[in-house]
């Protein structure tokens, strides 16, 4: 049994499909609700569920070995999706990737260790992850892949100066990033972030 939640159109039916991951403690089902907002006409959405609500269990850049196990296991969850969506005739460049807070940091992640030229990657306040950011990890070429980042420029789970670091990295690697931050304080997504997404991303 696939262990994840699925809607919109059918595979067969859809030119583009969406893979979204949740933050952490939230479900499948919570992202979903990101789906009214934003303009899916023709996508499959796909969003798989982390085991016990976390993708990895500490911060996504304290000591690499703590989260090493988990995040290896959602890296391939997240792959294993990736594949089925390509094995039922998606290109990658059909497929998007998005994600908020800890998801957001495992959509940057995963798509960074896989560079190739995807639909679009968009992370709502993530950074890619580990104690520190080692080039050597990440392999590919994104091939102008849009890359949306977004996030307060405050967060108190997601500093700043690792979502430029991981934007820097990113533009290396052949994206096309787009960097926002806002100047309150909330963990959340804003309209604004989605109206972003509508206009540059999901087009």
């Amino acid at each position: 049994m696939s262990n994840w939640t699925q809607t919109g159109l059918s595979l067969s039916e859809s030119k583009k499909a969406l893979i979204l991951l949740h933050g952490r403690g939230a479900s499948a089902e919570s992202i979903l609700s990101l789906t009214s907002y934003l303009d899916l006409p023709d996508f499959s959405v796909f969003a798989p569920q982390a085991a016990q609500r976390t993708w990895y269990p500490y911060g996504f850049m304290v000591s690499d070995e703590g989260n090493l196990s988990a995040l290896n296991s959602s890296l391939q969850q997240v792959s294993l999706l990736f594949q089925f969506l390509i094995d039922n005739g998606k290109t990658p460049e059909q497929i998007y990737v998005m994600g908020f807070s800890q998801g957001a940091c495992l959509s940057l992640e995963f798509t960074a260790r896989n560079a190739q030229k995807f639909g679009g990657v968009v992370a709502f306040t993530g950074g890619l992850i580990g104690e520190k950011l080692v080039e050597e990890k990440y392999k590919g070429d994104f091939q102008g892949t849009p890359i949306l980042l977004s996030s307060s420029a405050h967060d108190m789970h997601v500093p700043a100066q690792r979502i430029h670091d991981s934007a820097h990295l990113l533009q290396k690697m052949g994206a096309e990033v787009s960097l926002t931050f806002f100047e309150d304080e909330l963990h959340t997504v804003r309209p604004e972030e989605l109206e972003k997404v509508n206009q540059t991303i999901l087009l």
